[in-house]
């Protein structure tokens, strides 16, 4: 029996470790963190919404002569990591183990979970530093310099690269062979090596690229399909009281809590929010950090919005069309074949066909998105190899995640995949947490000072490192207000 086979040893180890790690670890913690960084940043998620959006609406870079990333496109890199597989086939899944109660629990942690975003990304740019023509940064680099922690930033940074540049670009590639299997019939070892050619062109081509081809892609899918999905919505007007009412039934019902169903349910809604949104994780913030603003606060709102839009708007399309369509019952139909047959009984036909051109682009972009944030943790663990020009870990590196586990996850079991990729959220979002929990009195700071100067009339709130002078040797980037500032 193959390893790779879903029912094999190696799947029912993973399946264990996974089951500890989220039942007695992370779900507690990630609820706890989220209603702490929501009342400690007096909900910011809900009170600075519409600043949020002018931020993203603003965001043009005019530095001449200078390669900087501008906010909305860290956005869409960030939401390209984010809107993904997750949206289409973990939502589906989430459903088809834990029950439409799941999808409100992902609701939950979205809604919590901004505040956590918030304070990650803040601090992200706030120990960003400066790397030949943009920032770099991200929880190893404020684990470093934040809590002067080298050898547990080396261990978030390991973790990183090999939760997203490695498990996570499987969890893709699976995901898009079976959705062109499904609709084309097409070969998943064929599909497999065509994306392992796509993957490393691009891989190769640096942040610039990747971030050039994200600001593309993700307005165009995210607004697709979300149209998509309204007009599905619209024509079953008449169901929408009772899929509501399916969810919250399911969520809270008496029956789940009787048979031991809940804990379920808010497993699967909670990991697959996690998966989707990525709030807490520490994978946001290392995109977040190459942004030029004037704030770190402008940078942390704007990530905030991009779990709203994840998980509020694609993850509440694809859930409703499922749970519209009452196909989530059906035994042995799940993941991304869910998600399927769900919208083929809507909308006929094309449906398969839509949505394996839909997986296709979103985990595309997911695959480009994971792969730079590996690159950011190994450019920080081997900063003094590359000045020293001796340092061939970065070629490997792309060749392994843009080749050998896109080509893995082409050929493995959904099973395994999707527990491999939980048992590296849950490692990774545990460092995390530790570190945003120490350090959130940073992000506490700068969002106040960020609020008085709007009070007193400032459009554009800047930021120095002096202001914080107990920190100010470790602000890097933060020593000319002028370099930030004149984005705007």
């Amino acid at each position: 029996m193959s390893i790779l086979a879903p029912d094999g040893w190696l799947n029912d180890a993973i399946t264990h470790l996974n089951d500890f790690l989220w039942t007695y670890i992370l779900i507690g913690t990630l609820i706890g963190c989220g209603i702490w960084f929501t009342i400690r940043t007096r909900f910011v998620q809900f009170r600075m919404v519409g600043e949020m959006v002018r931020l993203l609406a603003d965001s043009t870079v005019k530095n001449v002569g200078q390669k900087h990333i501008s906010s909305f496109q860290a956005f869409a890199v960030s939401v390209a990591t984010r809107v993904g597989t997750g949206n289409l086939a973990g939502v589906a899944t989430a459903i088809a183990i834990g029950g439409p109660g799941a999808v409100f629990w992902m609701w939950m942690i979205a809604l919590i979970g901004s505040a956590t975003a918030f304070v990650e990304s803040t601090l992200a740019q706030l120990f960003k530093v400066r790397h030949k023509d943009s920032f770099i940064g991200g929880p190893a680099y404020y684990i470093q310099r934040g809590m002067h922690n080298r050898w547990m930033a080396v261990v978030f940074a390991i973790l990183l690269t090999i939760t997203f540049g490695l498990s996570y670009n499987s969890i893709q590639s699976n995901t898009i062979c079976h959705a062109m299997n499904e609709a084309f019939g097409w070969n998943r070892t064929i599909t497999g090596l065509f994306l392992v050619a796509l993957s490393l062109v691009v891989v190769f081509g640096g942040i610039h690229r990747i971030a050039k081809v994200s600001s593309v892609i993700v307005p165009v899918m995210a607004i697709g399909y979300f149209i998509l999905a309204a007009v599905i919505v619209i024509m079953n007007i008449h169901l929408l009281p009772h899929v509501f009412k399916t969810i919250i039934a399911n969520a809270f019902g008496i029956e789940q809590v009787a048979g031991g169903g809940l804990g379920v349910t808010m497993m699967n809604g909670i990991k697959r929010g996690l998966f989707s949104n990525e709030a807490g994780e520490g994978s946001a913030p290392n995109v977040a950090a190459t942004a030029s603003v004037s704030h770190p606060v402008k940078q942390g709102l704007i990530q905030a919005l991009g779990v709203f839009t994840d998980t509020l708007l694609v993850c509440s399309c694809t859930a409703f069309i499922i749970l519209i369509s009452g196909l989530y019952t059906t035994p042995g139909l799940n993941g991304i074949a869910l998600t399927q047959s769900a919208l083929q009984s809507e909308v006929g036909a094309a449906g398969p066909t839509f949505i394996a051109v839909a997986i296709f682009l979103f985990a595309f972009s997911s695959i480009i998105g994971n792969y730079y944030y590996g690159e950011a943790n190994i450019r920080f663990l081997l900063a003094k190899k590359e000045k020293e020009g001796k340092s061939y870990v970065l070629f490997i590196y792309r060749l392994c995640s843009g080749g050998v586990m896109v080509l893995f996850g082409a050929l493995a079991s959904l099973e395994i995949v999707w527990n491999l990729g939980d048992v590296c959220m849950a490692l990774l979002t545990a460092c995390n947490l530790i570190a945003i929990i120490t350090l959130g009195k940073y992000a506490f700071r700068l969002l106040d000072d960020y609020r008085t100067q709007k009070r007193q009339g400032i459009k554009e709130p800047t930021f120095h490192g002096s202001q914080i002078p107990e920190i100010e040797k470790d602000l890097d980037a933060w020593g000319e207000v002028s370099v930030q500032s004149s984005e705007f």
